[in-house]
């Protein structure tokens, strides 16, 4: 029998932050989707076929130093997908609006003007696809796909997922400039010892020499060691941190930013190399590699189905914990039916002792019954809109 993850003796976890160009791809994308289904849900009542789930970030070149520096060439950004529209340039102005609106409210130092130049490539989808979608029905899966999900998180993926978001928090950005966003995690348990590796972007703006980055240094691993100090449930492991460990003081070779992004200077990125729906990467876990971002919220079931999946795992395991320690669920589409009727949901668990197979598979079979109605598809696409979900 598979044991649950956090009693496993090898565990590996990680986050690719706010800042990460894995992560910046995959959100812009995101926050196009959303623009576009609100844009067409305005002028036509429904949302329309359109998936904008291929995107590339072409590193720029920088001149980081002591007290700031400068970029020498731009960050290149490059968003390629299907969308309907009657004028072209209407859906393009949405799209790269959409991208300067996302990078200007989440971050400190990246000028989507100064720092970026946009090109949005979106054209119309093929019409056996954008007719699965129609006003009033049940829409039709526009792919034969599958997704993934699980309840509930380990403790070492709820601290990786939680210090990523305390260090890119508005509170610590505000007391502590110099912490860019751009934040990578990596978590490695064995047994009850656990490894955090962190590499964080430091803005050279606010650093005057090498003694000042590395008292910065400290003081972030301070913060850390204090939030970790701070979870209870995290009590029962020891653990070790480190920080941009390729760093060479003697060279003065470290991770120095203008921006707070690797982006900056030749770590590029594509859609879908970033975090799962779970907003982390687990090696330990059932994944699929469906990149979610971008795709419509409608019909597409590499998305919908990795969020839900989630979903109806999290209500096992919440309505049924004194019976399960974990469950996983998996979903699969075929293209041209019903997204309500799957070809499969296979649901997995790890039983506690003691248990009544048969009344705790009624339950499960009542669970999912409740979450492949139109009605719960259609909040499910309300509450992807309006951000409730992590998705990467």
């Amino acid at each position: 029998m598979r044991k649950p993850v956090k009693k496993m003796k090898i565990e590996l976890v990680e986050r690719k932050g706010l800042g990460h160009p894995d992560h910046i791809i995959d959100a812009v994308c995101e926050e196009i989707s959303k623009s576009l289904s609100r844009y067409y849900l305005k002028k036509y009542g429904m949302i329309l076929h359109h998936n904008v789930d291929k995107g590339l970030i072409v590193g720029g070149e920088s001149e980081p130093k002591f007290g700031g520096g400068v970029l020498t060439k731009p960050i290149e950004m490059y968003i390629a997908g299907r969308a309907y529209y009657e004028e072209e340039d209407e859906v393009h102005d949405i799209a790269k609006e959409a991208v300067k609106k996302y990078i200007s409210e989440n971050f400190m130092h990246l000028d989507p003007i100064k720092h970026m130049n946009i090109y949005i490539l979106l054209r119309r989808g093929a019409s056996e696809l954008a007719s699965l979608i129609k006003a009033g029905k049940i829409p039709l899966s526009n792919d034969t796909s599958f997704g993934v999900g699980y309840y509930p998180y380990s403790p070492l993926e709820k601290i990786v997922l939680e210090i990523e978001k305390f260090l890119n928090s508005r509170r610590i950005k505000e007391e502590f400039p110099y912490i860019g966003e751009d934040i990578k995690i990596a978590g490695l348990r064995i047994n009850k010892k656990v490894n955090l590796t962190l590499a964080i972007a430091i803005v050279d703006r606010y650093v005057n020499g090498i003694r000042e980055y590395v008292r910065i240094k400290k003081e972030i691993l301070n913060l850390v060691e204090d939030f970790i100090r701070n979870d209870e449930e995290f009590d029962e492991y020891k653990s070790k941190i480190f920080m941009n460990t390729a760093d060479n003081l003697k060279t003065k070779n470290i991770y120095l930013t203008v921006t707070g992004t690797s982006a900056e200077m030749g770590d590029d990125a594509n859609t879908g190399r970033g975090n799962r729906v779970n907003g982390l990467i687990t090696p330990n876990r059932f994944m699929s590699l469906e990149a979610v971002a971008g795709k419509n919220p409608i019909n597409h079931v590499g998305k919908i189905y990795n969020v839900l999946a989630f979903e109806i795992s999290k209500k096992i395991y919440l309505e049924l914990s004194d019976y399960i320690e974990e469950v996983y669920v998996r979903i699969l589409s075929r293209i041209g039916y019903e997204i309500t009727n799957p070809q499969i949901v296979n649901v997995m668990y790890v039983p506690k002792k003691n248990i009544k197979k048969k009344v705790l598979n009624y339950e499960i079979q009542r669970i999912i019954e409740d979450n492949f109605t139109i009605d719960r598809f259609r909040n499910l696409t309300k509450e992807i809109l309006e951000g409730k979900y992590l998705l990467f």
